[in-house]
């Protein structure tokens, strides 16, 4: 069966839908599971240096999950499930934790977006990318994602191999890096969100490589689909190319969630 736990509404500022226009577009699809992971607020900043177009602001969120709840109302043989995607900023750490336990969620996607201030994965900070040496900075990034997963605050790291995003690539081999970062999450079980978005941007490649996946299959851990869906159109998108090449690794089974607890099914 396929899922689709990584879909955004209007709601985040920089996508379009609602959650009535999403679930319509699942039942396009066919989807029989779908999950809500909008944009957690920026937590980390005080309210004047929050970006509305990269995550809702606070009031928001209460409004958010009355739609989700009232989507599962209205939709009883879908299968809705209520996520979060979370930043992961180093040091704020127990202000996350504090957040996600309030909130009645059935998993979090753990995200890194930012390296210092820099949103690395925004279009209109391309620029940034010529001030640094691309395998440093693959090195940094993917030492915050494994920061990120040893936290415990997090059910799927998404997209972890994100810094790819517009297509700066290392010179060499960074086998080494992804293994050090799969051990990581196997060790603290931490699922990976096969994320098919990748296919839309200059990377062309599907988030993570396959290169890392075949590392996740080899040290056991688990994987989930999303689509990264910014409009009702892309719900779905990619998910059944990406389940054939999880079935040519070797994979046979993705995670599913219901509050915070992991329930593994058939491809």
């Amino acid at each position: 069966m396929l899922v689709d736990y990584h879909i955004h509404t209007f709601r985040c500022g920089h996508a379009v839908g609602t959650v009535e226009e999403v679930v319509a577009a699942a039942r396009r699809k066919g989807l029989k599971e779908i999950g809500f992971s909008e944009h957690l607020p920026m937590y980390w900043l005080p309210e004047e240096k929050r970006n509305p177009e990269f995550s809702m602001p606070w009031p928001d969120l209460e409004i958010h999950i009355s739609e989700v709840r009232q989507a599962r109302a209205a939709n009883p043989d879908l299968s809705i499930k209520l996520g979060i995607e979370a930043d992961y900023i180093p040091g704020h750490e127990e202000d996350l934790r504090k957040i996600l336990s309030s909130l009645p969620l059935d998993y979090v996607l753990g995200s890194v977006h930012f390296l210092g201030e820099w949103a690395f994965d925004d279009p209109d900070r391309i620029e940034e990318y010529k001030n640094h040496n691309i395998q440093d900075l693959y090195r940094r990034y993917f030492h915050h994602v494994r920061q990120a997963a040893m936290t415990g605050l997090f059910d799927i790291l998404s997209h972890p191999d994100l810094i790819k995003k517009f297509g700066f690539r290392p010179d060499g081999p960074i086998t080494d890096l992804y293994r050090e970062t799969v051990l990581v999450m196997k060790e603290h079980d931490v699922c990976a969100d096969v994320n098919t978005a990748g296919w839309r941007y200059p990377c062309a490649e599907l988030y993570p490589s396959p290169e890392f996946l075949k590392l996740c299959l080899e040290h056991g851990v688990p994987v989930t689909l999303g689509s990264d869906a910014h409009k009702p159109e892309q719900v779905g998108e990619g998910l059944d190319r990406a389940a054939d090449l999880l079935k040519e690794i070797g994979f046979r089974q993705v995670a599913t969630f219901s509050q915070r607890k992991r329930t593994m099914i058939d491809l």
